[in-house]
């Protein structure tokens, strides 16, 4: 199921870094301290990748999934 603004508003931070997926290789991690960070984990040459795209909410949902979308049209 896909992330929704109201899913990433209401998320707190944990003792431990979390993750909440939206599909297709983007997720948030969600530090301790309360920091929102956009990812972007994708395979190149068997190898495991990983893109930031930056932190909610300066980068929205829209805008990350739309990002997520251009790197993997580079990617291929």
């Amino acid at each position: 199921m896909p992330l929704s603004t109201v899913a990433i508003d209401k998320a707190k931070a944990r003792a431990k870094p979390f993750k909440l997926f939206d599909g297709g290789g983007l997720f948030l991690l969600i530090s301790p301290n309360g920091a929102k960070w956009w990812r972007f984990k994708y395979r190149y040459a068997n190898k495991e990748k990983l893109i930031s795209f930056g932190v909610y909410p300066h980068i929205g949902l829209k805008d990350a999934r739309d990002r997520r979308d251009t790197a993997r049209k580079q990617i291929i």
